[in-house]
C-alpha cells in the first residue's frame, strides 16, 4: 500500500465486501473507522452508533418548547419529565400570538423591520400608523420634573379643564403660585434677619471692647497691642480703627449679598424675574393662565 516515496498514502475501506484503497478516506466521527467514498455516510456503512448524538427535538403542544429526546431513553419517560417539570401552558401564547398594530381595525403584524415606537407614548405601531395623529397619541405621559413649578401647571390645567368654572380655577392656580412665592420670600427674610442680628452682636462686642480699652488703656499700658478682624484676618492698632473697619467693608458687604435675589425663570419663554409675584402675573397676562371672555 502506497509507494516508496509515501508508503503511508492510502487506507482500505472498513467494510468487508468493499476493502477498495482510498487516497482519501474518511474516518466516521461515531465509530471511528476509515471508509471509501461511496461509503462514507451512516447510511452506506451501517453505522452502529450513528444515532449516539442524534438530535431530535418535538414541540410541545402545551407550552410550544422544543423537547429534545435522549437516544437511550424512552421518549416517554422524556416526555413524561417535560410535562412534570418545566412545562408552562402559559408560555404558549406568547410564543404562537403574533404581535400586531395596537390601532383599532389594523391587522398588521409587528415584525423586526416594519415595527416603529412613538416616542410620545412608548407603543409599538407598524409603518402605517406610526405617526401621532394617524394612531390618536395621547402624547407624553410625564412632564420635565426638573422645573419646581412644572407640576404645579400641569394641575393647574387639570383643573381648568375639569372645572366648569374657569375664573375659580385660575384664582386656585394664581392662590397656589402666590403662597409659593410668599414661602420663599418668608425664607429669604428671615436669613436676612438672621445675618443682621449676628452683625449687630458683633458690632457690639467690638464697641465693648472700644470702651474697656478707653478706660483701662492709661493703667495697663497696653498701647502696643494690635487687635485682629474676626472676618478678613486684618490687624489694627486700636481697636477704633477695627470697628470703622468691620462697618465699612464687612457690613456693606453682608448687606449686598442679603439682598441678593434668586432669579425664576418662566417654564414656558424662560425669561427671568427676580419676584416670583412678577412671574406669576406674567404667566397669567401672557401664558394664557387665566381665562377671559
Amino acid at each position: 500500500m502506497g509507494t516508496p516515496q509515501f508508503p503511508d498514502l492510502g487506507k482500505h475501506c472498513s467494510v468487508e465486501d468493499c476493502k477498495q484503497i482510498d487516497f482519501l478516506p474518511f474516518t466516521c466521527d461515531r465509530c471511528h473507522l476509515v471508509y471509501c467514498l461511496e461509503h462514507r455516510s451512516y447510511i452506506k456503512h451501517h453505522c452502529p452508533k450513528a444515532d449516539k448524538k442524534d438530535v431530535t427535538v418535538v414541540i410541545c403542544p402545551l407550552c410550544a418548547k422544543g423537547v429534545r429526546l435522549i437516544p437511550d431513553e424512552d421518549p416517554n419517560i422524556t416526555w413524561e419529565m417535560h410535562v412534570n417539570t418545566e412545562c408552562d401552558p402559559s408560555n404558549y401564547d406568547k410564543v404562537t400570538k403574533k404581535k400586531k398594530c395596537p390601532v383599532p381595525g389594523c391587522r398588521e403584524v409587528l415584525t423586526f423591520s416594519n415595527t416603529i415606537k412613538c416616542r410620545d407614548c412608548t407603543l409599538d405601531h407598524c409603518l402605517k400608523h406610526r405617526f401621532g395623529p394617524d394612531h390618536k397619541c395621547p402624547g407624553p405621559k410625564k412632564f420635565d420634573p426638573g422645573f419646581p413649578f412644572m407640576g404645579l401647571l400641569s394641575r393647574s390645567r387639570k383643573e381648568s379643564k375639569t372645572n366648569q368654572a374657569p375664573a375659580t380655577s385660575s384664582s386656585k392656580w394664581a392662590t397656589s403660585f402666590l403662597n409659593a412665592a410668599s414661602t420663599v420670600r418668608a425664607s429669604a427674610e428671615a436669613g436676612m434677619t438672621k445675618l443682621g442680628s449676628e452683625i449687630s452682636q458683633k458690632l457690639q462686642i467690638a464697641r465693648d471692647g472700644v470702651g474697656l480699652s478707653s478706660s483701662g488703656g492709661g493703667s495697663n499700658g497696653n498701647a502696643g497691642q494690635v487687635e485682629e478682624c474676626p472676618q478678613c484676618g486684618a490687624k489694627f492698632s486700636s481697636v477704633t480703627t477695627l470697628v470703622d473697619h468691620v462697618e465699612k467693608v464687612h457690613e456693606r458687604n453682608n448687606q449686598s449679598r442679603v439682598f441678593k435675589m434668586s432669579i425664576d425663570v418662566c417654564p414656558k419663554c424662560s425669561k427671568g424675574f427676580r419676584d416670583p409675584v412678577a412671574l406669576v402675573e406674567h404667566v397669567e397676562r401672557d401664558h394664557g393662565g387665566t381665562s377671559k371672555a
